[in-house]
């Protein structure tokens, strides 16, 4: 990465394929949260940081998730093999990253609190430093990672549900850990309880 000649270019990859099975019979990223589908919030906080472009890579219910982020500036992939688990979202999205990208922000559709400042955040800290930059809270890892380039070839031959985690551990030397001092990082909605909370007033 040229980080002397030109600012980072990161693209952000929101995954919103999955079937949210763990919730039974509602879609998670088209719940209401606050007035909008929850996808759209994610995707709102991708468009108001610096990262583009927002690709946003469909799968179950792909036509009412693109239905839900109408009018807004994204991308759309489409992956038709979204039932075999998170690994297939990751390397739609990261197959499509334009080639004058540096690196990737991985955002999970469930992540409604994230917002373009976290995103932003974790961009300053890939410039600074040009390696894995992974989010933390008091001690603990979360979610976005940003991955550089240098990593997408392995990522295109992840397999299975298990996303990329193992890649953390394969290249623990080029993590940079950015305390974002919030549990934004951790809310991600798998269960009906999970939802509830976040739709408590002081949440949203």
């Amino acid at each position: 990465m040229e980080t002397n000649s030109r600012p980072a270019v990161v693209a952000c990859i929101v995954l919103a394929a999955g079937r949210s099975t763990r919730m039974g019979v509602e879609n998670k990223l088209l719940a209401d949260l606050g007035g909008r589908p929850m996808v759209r919030r994610v995707a709102e906080a991708a468009l108001a940081s610096r990262a583009r472009p927002i690709l946003v890579v469909t799968g179950h219910q792909r036509q009412l998730v693109r239905a839900a982020l109408g009018g807004l500036d994204v991308t759309f992939l489409d992956n038709p093999d979204y039932a075999v688990g998170l690994s297939s979202s990751l390397k739609a999205g990261i197959g499509a990253v334009p080639a004058d990208c540096d690196g990737a922000l991985v955002l999970l559709g469930d992540m409604p609190l994230i917002t373009g400042l976290h995103l932003d955040r974790l961009t300053a800290a890939f410039a600074a430093n040009a390696g894995i930059v992974v989010p933390t809270h008091k001690g603990a890892r979360g979610n976005p990672v940003l991955w550089p380039r240098a990593r997408f070839a392995e990522m295109l031959q992840l397999e299975g549900d298990a996303g990329a985690k193992r890649l953390l551990a394969a290249h623990a030397r080029e993590v940079h850990e950015v305390d974002l001092g919030t549990n934004a990082i951790f809310a991600d909605v798998d269960t009906p309880e999970a939802l509830a909370e976040l739709r408590k007033p002081t949440s949203c």
